[in-house]
């Protein structure tokens, strides 16, 4: 879906043409009726050939914005040549004249653009605030909805409508570029930081506001294009965000994955002991990577291990830890044996993997299930449950 604002600043430009025909200005409310009654057409013709025709809705809002764009370059070219219609201004708007483009209000100078835009932020925030919860589950969840008894189709339009109309009214302040760049990006830097609909607003209008000073600032340092620099502080902190996001960042990932590969090698290592005791081999654990290395100062320092004569031995706290994990992988052995009837050789791999998620209380579940075996399908000794 946020593909629809870049959809609605293409299909607009044939309501900019037929506006301009019918008042011979490219000024005034007539140029944001017509482009607003385009963008909304938009939306309703991506849902009638997506519904009728039963084709994707990606495809059918391509099929949709790029007939009405060539209709509205063909009325430009044939029709309204003869007006300055820039290009430029379309797609890069003219921010740094907003303030010079003034009419009075109750007697004050005040830009012309805030005219338009005040009334739509208010009429924005009123409606997300009136229909949130409306909003939320025709959103994500539209079957939900109408089971519900709620009518999806009309808060659908709505919801479009609502995206239509802040879209043409942002234009001819912003241009296309922008509001593209701040209907899509802020709100998907949003979704990495939080998992909550309201979080993901607030940050969404934190990362726009944020993302508006630096690129004002920024194209004022390098005399650039306002609207452009505005897109690249947004695309700039998307990126921080993808990195640095405390849950779905690459980084916050990179390191839930180390976390884990490092707790599993602890684990290993404390079974791979435990075994080696059990069967009185004594073999001591082999750092042979920087994993293992690393899980070897993590168990040291957390008093699993002891380091006598050049090699690392298990504590009595090593040893319980090592004990409830053998436990847990012969239990997974002879539950798989018992319940799904694998062979005996075809266990101990899967067991392996289910062993390191198996708490204390899993644990005990699986001996109660099992009657409380003594030995796994391989003829070795189950350890019992630690006091």
């Amino acid at each position: 879906m946020s593909l629809l604002g870049d959809a609605i600043s293409h299909a607009v430009l044939p309501g900019l043409a037929l506006a301009f025909l019918a008042t011979g200005s490219l000024s005034g409310g007539g140029m944001v009726v017509g482009a607003m009654m385009l963008g909304m057409l938009t939306a309703f013709l991506t849902q009638s050939i997506h519904k009728v025709a039963n084709v994707p809705e990606d495809a059918s809002m391509g099929v949709v914005f790029t007939s009405l764009f060539a209709i509205g370059v063909i009325l430009i070219t044939r029709v309204a040549s003869q007006a300055d219609l820039d290009p430029g201004c379309v797609l890069y708007g003219l921010i740094e004249f907003v303030s010079l483009d003034t009419v009075k209000l109750f007697n004050l100078e005040v830009p012309r653009a805030a005219l338009t835009l005040g009334p739509t932020l208010l009429i924005t925030v009123l409606f997300v605030t009136v229909l949130w919860k409306e909003l939320k589950i025709v959103s994500f969840d539209p079957a939900l909805a109408a089971a519900m008894g709620f009518r999806v189709a009309v808060v659908h339009y709505l919801l479009m409508a609502m995206v239509a109309g802040v879209t043409v009214a942002s234009f001819e302040a912003v241009g296309s570029i922008l509001v593209i760049a701040m209907l899509i990006v802020p709100a998907a830097a949003g979704h990495l930081l939080s998992d909550r609909l309201i979080g993901m607003m607030a940050w969404a209008s934190g990362i726009a506001v944020l993302s508006s000073i630096l690129g004002y600032y920024g194209a004022e340092a390098l005399n650039t294009s306002i609207a452009g620099m505005m897109a690249v502080a947004a695309g700039g902190l998307f990126t921080l965000a993808v990195f640095f996001a405390p849950r779905h960042g690459v980084i916050a990932q990179m390191l839930r994955r180390l976390s884990l590969a490092l707790r599993i090698t602890r684990e290993d290592i404390l079974g791979e002991m435990f075994r080696a005791a059990e069967s009185g081999a004594m073999r001591p654990s082999q750092a042979v990577n920087w994993t293992r290395t690393l899980a070897h100062w993590q168990l040291r320092r957390s008093g699993m291990l002891v380091r006598q004569g050049g090699t690392d031995q298990l504590t009595p706290t090593g040893d319980e830890a090592g004990r409830e994990l053998v436990r847990a992988h012969r239990l997974w052995e002879t539950y798989l044996q018992t319940e799904l009837e694998l062979p005996a050789d075809h266990v101990h791999d899967a067991a392996h993997r289910v062993e390191h998620f198996t708490g204390p209380e899993l644990r005990e579940r699986l001996a109660d299930e099992l009657a409380h075996p003594e030995r796994d399908p391989h003829g070795k000794p189950i350890p019992g449950k630690t006091l």
